[in-house]
């Protein structure tokens, strides 16, 4: 079977230069909406002694030479995260970045190694505000492109209309008839038995192996996702704290933490915390996943103890990481993220 032609050759670039047209005015638009809300444009090192510690992201590994040859791994950081907070350690209050961030195993239609993440955090603001953002930056992408619906394979978002706001656990009664909340304790320490059972009850797969972690993606993945963002944007809301590892608890109820995710088209498109201020307990939630990490894949990143420190002193702050060329993508009615991408990476064939 002969290869698809290459995206340079004239005629596939003629097809995605709409789209890519589109994406660079959605760019200027949304450096616009920020500038107007005094946010600062910041820009952050690619690489970094840590790409990120969350179990199962999958990082570029490089290695950093010094003048007599001898060298120390570096990273591509998986997100610029690490690098804004140390920026509002320092003392800045509003920042946004556009930053190119790499991500390995990941190829497909909603997925590429290298892509964009639209990153902006309000020092001493409420995630709530984050909330208001995105419905504000819905609209302004359907504006920008003059549609007035999003849609993803076959599917409808209104891009005006106001999200919806859905917990977690309200999300897994409707759509799963699981009672999440049963299986965490009031600390927060998750019962995998307890939700293995009510699975079953429900007639969802549980594995000998899997752990609480395993089971309450699996429900999220098969049952919840594809019934967000039909219709109007969801707000995914109020995830189990062993589930936001950057988050603060939730001051209503500790077993939930601040954390949510917007949906549009059954697209995941951002995911926003009330920021984990307390190094002490971020360092114990890192050294967590990298043992998760290490049980799953036999690898572990290190801690970056440059960005602990900095913790320690940064402000209450709300801070989100957007998918940007989801949004493109949704926003111009492109099938394919290679296709809102002005120079895609090459694919290698085994």
């Amino acid at each position: 079977m002969p290869h698809a032609s290459p995206w340079w050759t004239p005629h596939v670039h003629a097809d995605r230069r709409p789209f890519l047209l589109g994406r660079n005015r959605i760019q200027s638009a949304l450096r616009r909406f920020f500038e107007e809300r005094d946010f600062i444009e910041v820009d952050t090192a690619t690489l970094q002694i840590s790409p990120g510690n969350e179990a199962h992201l999958h990082a570029f590994t490089t290695e950093a030479l010094n003048h007599d040859g001898s060298g120390h791994p570096l990273y591509l950081h998986t997100s610029p995260e690490f690098a804004c907070k140390k920026l509002l350690a320092a003392g800045e209050e509003r920042i946004a970045c556009f930053a190119h961030v790499y991500r390995n195993r990941e190829r497909g239609p909603l997925h590429h190694p290298e892509f964009t993440m639209l990153e902006w955090y309000r020092a001493g603001e409420s995630y709530e505000a984050l909330m208001r953002d995105c419905a504000e930056i819905l609209a302004l992408a359907a504006e920008t492109t003059g549609t007035t619906q999003f849609i993803y394979q076959g599917e409808s978002c209104d891009p005006f209309a106001t999200p919806e706001r859905l917990s977690v656990a309200e999300a897994f009664e409707r759509f799963a008839g699981i009672d999440l909340m049963a299986s965490i304790a009031t600390n927060g320490e998750t019962d995998r038995d307890r939700l293995a059972q009510a699975m079953t009850t429900a007639g969802l797969r549980v594995a000998s192996d899997d752990t609480w972690a395993d089971l309450f993606s699996r429900v999220l993945v098969e049952k919840v996702e594809p019934h967000l963002g039909f219709g109007r944007a969801t707000i995914l809301d109020e995830y189990p704290t062993a589930e936001a590892a950057l988050a603060r608890p939730a001051a209503r109820d500790r077993r939930v933490a601040e954390r949510f995710e917007l949906y549009a088209c059954g697209v995941e498109l951002a995911n926003a915390f009330g920021e984990l201020t307390d190094a002490a307990e971020q360092r114990r939630r890192f050294e967590m996943e990298m043992t998760e990490k290490a049980r799953v894949y036999g690898e572990t990143y290190p801690l970056d103890e440059d960005f602990l420190a900095a913790l320690a002193v940064m402000p209450e702050a709300s801070g989100i990481a957007l998918g940007f060329d989801r949004l493109v993508m949704l926003a111009t009615g492109a099938s394919r993220i290679d296709q809102v991408l002005w120079a895609p990476v090459a694919e290698t064939q085994p």
